[in-house]
């Protein structure tokens, strides 16, 4: 099977002058080479093929693969995790992870928690500002936590990011708005533990491997899994494989809560308990980092003693299962 692989390089984007946080989703060369060669292993033939553009240019070539295993982020706008997928999709080429549909709605946290809510999900009450104006409409309770409505990899979130008063909500709200130009999401701030699971399989066959605990270390910022944080996390976090029941109520809303959104092959799911000890969906990752040492998904694998080859092949067997009977 001839497998193409869709990717965005941090260094291509820096070269251009975009900044460190900018390109702060995009992948490391080592990532790629480190797909690349577990997929050899595999018995699967690859085809480096980059960015959207390489992807255009390719097609309009002629070119044709039996999958495409995606992990590009986009650049522009709420649906740029969602170009590749919907471009593969008008030619009708196979490809991993979740459809454009799921890709879109996911990367916008609003629209992901009023599914997620009208699922019985919990997950905190929240108020997706558009504009400054409308912050005489939010009554939600103090504190709250505010960061951008379309972001990831902590991304807008420093230890600011918890508001306890209105002046500090409108002085946060401002910067946001400003900074990302995009709407920001505000919600009430959990006290509890928070927790990354780690979700391999589509549909029913869709099951949790494992939960690891984000503890923050006594330098790191607290109270917040924040962008710093999350970009130095090897000095900063500490990563603890949780089997408590707390972690197990965890794993049973990320399983629900994936299913409801339709997400497929594997990524995770980020949540945090109230005051009550009750886990909440905070957000979901369909497109995780599988970077072998430094992502969330493959650190936890290494925790619950699944090899990095087993990953790739879990996510490929799932992806297959999608393929026309003629091309199994």
């Amino acid at each position: 099977m001839k497998v193409g692989l869709t990717y965005d390089l941090r260094q291509d984007y820096l070269a251009l002058g975009f900044s460190e946080e900018d390109t702060a989703e995009f992948d490391r060369p080592d990532t790629i080479d480190a797909i690349e060669n577990t997929l050899q292993a595999l018995g699967y033939e690859t085809d480096r093929i980059g960015h959207i553009r390489s992807l255009v240019n390719r097609l309009a070539q002629g070119h044709c693969w039996d999958m495409v295993f995606n992990i590009a982020e986009g650049l522009w706008g709420f649906g740029r995790e969602a170009q590749i997928p919907a471009l593969l999709e008008a030619y009708q080429i196979p490809y991993t992870f979740s459809d454009s549909l799921v890709s879109a709605l996911t990367l916008h946290k609003g629209l992901t928690k009023h599914v997620i809510r009208d699922q019985g999900i919990p997950t905190p009450d929240f108020y997706v500002l558009e504009k400054e104006a409308d912050l005489k409409h939010i009554h939600l309770s103090y504190p709250l936590f505010a960061k951008p409505i379309a972001e990831g990899t902590g991304k807008g979130i420093t230890a600011k990011s918890v508001i306890e008063t209105k002046r500090e909500l409108t002085s946060v709200c401002r910067m946001l708005l400003t900074t990302y130009r995009q709407p920001v999401l505000i919600e009430t701030f959990l006290p509890g533990r928070e927790f990354t699971v780690g979700i391999v399989g589509t549909g029913e066959d869709a099951k949790a491997i494992g939960v690891l605990e984000v503890v923050l270390l006594k330098n790191a910022e607290q109270e917040v899994y924040s962008y710093v944080n999350k970009e130095k996390c090897e000095e900063l976090v500490e990563y603890r494989l949780m089997e408590d029941d707390m972690a197990k109520a965890a794993a049973n809303v990320a399983v629900a809560s994936w299913r409801a959104l339709g997400c497929r092959d594997a990524g995770r799911i980020d949540l945090r308990s109230d005051e009550k000890g009750q886990p909440h969906f905070i957000e979901v990752n369909p497109l995780a980092g599988i970077h072998p040492e430094h992502s969330d998904l493959p650190i936890l694998c290494s925790k619950v003693g699944i090899p990095y080859k087993e990953l790739i092949k879990s996510i490929m067997q799932s992806a297959e299962k999608r393929l026309p009977a003629k091309k199994k």
